[in-house]
């Protein structure tokens, strides 16, 4: 399944190592070393300010997407199953 992160992209919830949330995560020196690293590609999914940040691994590379949505609000997403994806 894909997992809606903003504007017009999405990803597979099977990628996604870890989501996490900007304000608080940032603070620190260890994830901004992490976050300015040369070995993996940042993607930014929009000019609105940033609330997330979602780490994934694709075909072995690190790819990270920088999101306007809430930790909260993609969480919800990820756990949302749909009518058919529900067993009767």
């Amino acid at each position: 399944m894909f997992l809606h992160i903003g504007d017009d992209v999405t990803i597979f919830k099977s990628c996604i190592v870890g989501v996490f949330d900007m304000e608080k995560t940032t603070t620190t020196k260890e994830t901004r070393l992490y976050l300015n690293g040369n070995d993996k590609k940042i993607i930014y999914v929009s000019e609105e300010d940033p609330k997330s940040f979602i780490v994934t691994v694709v075909n072995g590379q690190e790819i990270i997407y920088i999101s306007p949505i809430s930790v909260a609000t993609l969480k919800e997403r990820l756990l949302r199953r749909t009518l058919w994806q529900k067993k009767i």
